[in-house]
């Protein structure tokens, strides 16, 4: 099957989770500067959030640049990705509206740990149903370890949330600076595309 129905869907769930996300800021009461604090833990909470649909974006889309083709087992674990991203905005506004309250942010670090599931299912699928050079299995070895490694960050942001959500917020930041730079090794192996 050809990728490109599959990239043309998943870019557009991406861009209608940014919208919806940005469309809950709710407008301040007030025309003074003080009439913004209110908004500064929605602010903050939308600002994560949309830094993590933006670098799942990316490395989804570098993710899909090594697929030759697709099957129905990469399309419905592309859904399930896309099915756990597509809540990123209830988890978003909760957080923010409560302040980062620990039930909050423990859902918000359960929805990162699906998502991030999610993506290593789906970056599984792909090197299953094609065929991949010595350097691209190098590549897809380095995802599956930065996989691992943030699906236990994100396990210990859920259980540390009842205990002090400023140390899930740090991994919830740590994990996502670990993703920021998309692995230039896919590229290097792609020839540079």
């Amino acid at each position: 099957m050809n990728k490109a129905r599959l990239e043309a869907f998943s870019d557009g769930v991406f861009a209608i989770i940014i919208t919806i996300m940005v469309l809950e800021i709710k407008v301040p009461h007030g025309e003074n500067l003080v009439a913004l604090k209110p908004l500064i833990p929605v602010m903050l909470s939308y600002m994560l959030s949309f830094a993590y649909v933006g670098i799942y974006w990316v490395n989804h889309h570098h993710l899909l640049h090594t697929a030759k083709q697709v099957n129905a087992g990469i399309l419905w674990s592309n859904l399930f990705l896309l099915f756990w991203l597509s809540l990123v905005p209830v988890a978003t506004e909760w957080m923010g509206e409560t302040n980062f309250h620990a039930y909050p942010v423990a859902a918000y670090a359960l929805l990162l740990l699906l998502s991030g599931s999610a993506f290593y299912v789906l970056s599984m699928h792909i090197q299953k149903k094609n065929e991949f050079s010595k350097e691209m299995i190098s590549v897809f070895d380095g995802l599956k370890r930065k996989s691992v490694y943030s699906i236990i960050a994100y396990i210990a942001a859920l259980i540390l949330a009842f205990i002090n959500t400023t140390i899930s917020e740090v991994l919830f930041f740590l994990v996502a600076a670990s993703w920021f730079i998309p692995d230039k090794k896919i590229e290097l192996a792609l020839g540079g595309d």
